[in-house]
């Protein structure tokens, strides 16, 4: 089976037709998807930012995502779970564009970097996270690539909606 084929299958399911026929279970899920992505991007720029030493310096790394993670895990899980829903009900159109496929690869590219700040950096994190004003390099440089690295996945969501084209005699 190739990807159209899949693409096609999927955007057939009764679920995505039903989100894309409903003049409001669409605009319902796209909203609930940005409050998730806006939760999701902020909670991780709290961190960020902490890492880079350009906020929140008086707090200590470890108490700070001891309290933030849980609220930007749960608010991803709900972004990825209605953007799922998003993609299926209009699954050929968002796998051939652009920037719906950029998107994706940041998004990988940010676990990517959190996955590596996990295994080479955060692993020391009792040693130097749990004082305040103490970053060590290898921290600032992860915040600072995973700031711009959600940043362009939010770019690249809002880019979507800008370069999809109706399809010609709908109405």
């Amino acid at each position: 089976m190739n990807v159209d084929s899949l693409l096609r299958a999927l955007e057939g399911t009764s679920l995505a037709q039903a989100i894309a026929e409903s003049e409001t279970l669409f605009p319902w899920i796209e909203g609930l998807h940005v409050l998730a992505i806006t939760l999701v991007v902020g909670s991780i720029a709290i961190v960020d930012l902490r890492l880079i030493g350009f906020a929140s310096r008086a707090h200590a790394v470890t108490r700070l995502t001891k309290d933030v993670l849980p609220c930007t895990w749960a608010a991803f899980l709900v972004a990825a779970l209605s953007g799922g829903l998003l993609f299926m009900s209009k699954a050929m159109t968002y796998g051939h564009n652009f920037y719906f496929q950029g998107k994706l690869v940041l998004l990988v590219l940010a676990g990517m970097n959190m996955v590596v700040f996990q295994v080479l950096v955060n692993r020391d994190v009792e040693r130097w996270g749990s004082t305040p004003h103490t970053t060590p390099l290898p921290a600032k440089v992860a915040g600072a690539l995973s700031l711009c690295l959600w940043v362009a996945v939010v770019a690249f969501g809002r880019w979507i909606g800008f370069t999809l084209h109706p399809t010609l005699g709908a109405s």
